[in-house]
């Protein structure tokens, strides 16, 4: 009889558990659903003063190089990885996280975390993404620059504070 009551007893206290793990996954896919939120990174590669922008066969304008960010995937990797894609990133100086922002897109939101890329060698070639790269001045940005990417460079360059929102 004691060892059916410590049976049962260990039954339920398994099904507990379980019920609590499901119970905890629901919520937590529900919220996921509800309000996601997307991880991107972008890097500020300086060089002599200036800094790398790209323009995307996809939208107009000209941007900070970046991208998505893996599941697993630290960010300082997948800002390296971005690079290596997008622009043919031979080698670089470790990456330095420089700030963290939130954009809404639709009824998602990006988090966008940045990082500061020196001594980034590299060896572009048009590619499915991006068509063009440029190295500018932050005081004379191409005209179709994006107001983030604007922001981000005044930001890097002292020339206003940093702020929260991208």
């Amino acid at each position: 009889m004691i060892a059916a009551a410590q049976s049962r007893s260990m039954v339920l206290s398994v099904a507990g558990g379980l019920g609590r793990r499901l119970t905890f996954g629901a919520l937590i896919t529900a919220r996921a659903l509800l309000s996601p939120v997307a991880l991107g990174v972008s890097a500020l590669v300086e060089r002599d003063g200036t800094f790398l922008l790209v323009r995307h066969r996809y939208m107009s304008g000209w941007f900070l190089p970046g991208g998505g960010v893996a599941r697993a995937e630290p960010p300082a990797h997948a800002v390296l990885r971005e690079l290596k894609e997008e622009v043919g990133l031979i080698r670089s100086a470790p990456p330095e996280f420089f700030g963290l922002y939130s954009r809404g897109a639709g009824w998602a939101t990006n988090t966008i975390a940045v990082y500061r890329v020196a001594g980034a060698e590299i060896d572009f070639k048009p590619n499915f993404e991006i068509r063009e790269i440029v190295f500018a001045d932050p005081a004379a940005l191409p005209t179709d620059t994006s107001y983030g990417t604007r922001r981000r460079l005044a930001e890097c360059t002292g020339q206003m504070p940093i702020q929260p929102h991208w």
